[in-house]
């Protein structure tokens, strides 16, 4: 008997990606395998991915320390991917504060040095993670655990971004709400969006900068306040083809592993498709995508996009579009409520340097996931150990489309 459905078992074979690495480690890597064999890799625009999560008002000290760059150890010659596992090393240079205090070898005189985490925090791992690995404090559930761990998921979704490109498939993301404030439209063009990442200054990565400088306020309110700031972002995802995923087995459904992906996004809580919450509330006529046929472009047309570019678990032609809903992050200069891991006693939790506001750079981490998701089925559908042969088979199927 199979554990796993054969259509997802199969799809996990097809693109397949691990992390590994600690916050305050010598170093975050990547490994990524199943991209095919041919695809020119761009390393500043990798750097740069990396660079827009690091970004945005309201980050923390850490982010002063850093400058992430990706080193490609394997699967990459003269520029292009050679069809093997891709291995890429992101050093932390916060590491030179931490060597001796999170020492890899078993040293004396180094756990002098180690700085233990307790009381736990609320709405960290602290508490569940020590109970899982049995620790008394909670140092090492915080390191692996921490949002830093993204930055190697941003890295290898870079790839995933670069090879969509290839098929004239995009991946964006903006913050439509960030505490209170929030974007007053049901639908952003995706040029807008796009156009984002070309700003040499990220602030909170909304379109509309009268709304921006509301969003700027509740930042510094919430920094006055010693306190943190959550909100929502949303990916889009342009030029995604009908035909991605699968009705059916229920773990081939691509919303389910879409809502999945940006879920293990850390402090995400909720994931929409489309205008799928105000849907729930809507009757049936007002959120139906009625159907429209371009001869002129010999496509079928949608007169809106409410199912977010998904129905029955398949892409419809649209554009893929998914929201991530942000908690506060869960480390307070105004600690709160906690236990002494010891006495048991009341006491104020711990707290370690962190952030004010991480939205936009979370919409960064979402597009990463999204566009994993999006290449991992894809590949599933056109297959091909070269970029040439997948290609073929895209254009083959896209001339069939066009011929419906």
């Amino acid at each position: 008997m199979q554990s796993l459905g054969r259509g997802r078992a199969e799809a996990s074979l097809m693109l397949q990606f691990q992390t590994a690495g600690e916050s305050h480690g010598e170093a975050l890597v990547a490994t990524l395998s199943g991209l095919p064999a041919g695809l020119r890799v761009d390393f500043a625009y990798v750097d740069r991915e990396l660079k827009r999560r690091q970004g945005g008002y309201g980050r923390g000290g850490r982010m002063k320390i850093e400058s992430d760059a990706a080193h490609f150890l394997s699967g990459v010659r003269h520029g292009r991917t050679i069809g093997s596992p891709i291995a890429l090393l992101i050093a932390n240079r916060d590491w030179e504060n931490w060597k001796d205090a999170l020492a890899v070898e078993e040293r004396p005189e180094a756990l002098a040095k180690y700085k233990p985490l307790s009381p736990p925090r609320p709405g960290h791992a602290d508490l569940a993670g020590c109970l899982k690995y049995n620790f008394r404090e909670a140092r090492y559930v915080l390191e692996r655990a921490s949002a830093r761990e993204t930055t190697a998921r941003v890295a290898v979704g870079a790839l995933a971004k670069l090879f969509l490109k290839e098929f004239e498939i995009e991946v964006a993301s903006h913050v439509v709400a960030l505490g209170e404030v929030a974007l007053e439209c049901d639908a952003v063009p995706f040029e807008k969006v796009l156009a984002l990442r070309d700003h040499e200054e990220i602030v909170l990565s909304c379109v509309d900068s009268a709304v921006e400088a509301r969003m700027k306020q509740e930042v510094d309110r919430a920094l006055e306040a010693r306190d943190t700031v959550g909100g929502t972002f949303e990916v889009i995802a342009h030029g995604v083809p009908p035909g991605l995923g699968s009705c059916a087995q229920w773990d081939e459904r691509l919303d389910g592993q879409l809502a999945q992906a940006v879920m293990s996004i850390q402090a995400v809580k909720a994931v929409e498709l489309g205008s799928g919450i105000s849907n729930a509330a809507s009757p049936g006529s007002k959120v139906q995508d009625e159907i429209g046929y371009d001869r002129e472009r010999t496509r079928f047309t949608r007169r809106s996009n409410r199912a977010g570019g998904l129905e029955g678990g398949i892409t419809n032609g649209e554009d893929v579009v998914v929201r991530g809903y942000l908690k506060p992050i869960s480390t307070l200069r105004r600690p709160l409520e906690s236990v002494d891991f010891q006495t048991k006693e009341p006491v104020k939790a711990a707290y370690e340097r962190s952030d004010v506001c991480v939205v936009p750079a979370a919409g960064v981490v979402g597009e990463a996931m999204v566009a994993l998701t999006l290449a991992r089925a894809f590949l599933l559908k056109f297959g091909g150990d070269s970029l040439e042969e997948t290609r073929r088979n895209f254009q083959g199927y896209i001339e069939q489309v066009r011929r419906f």
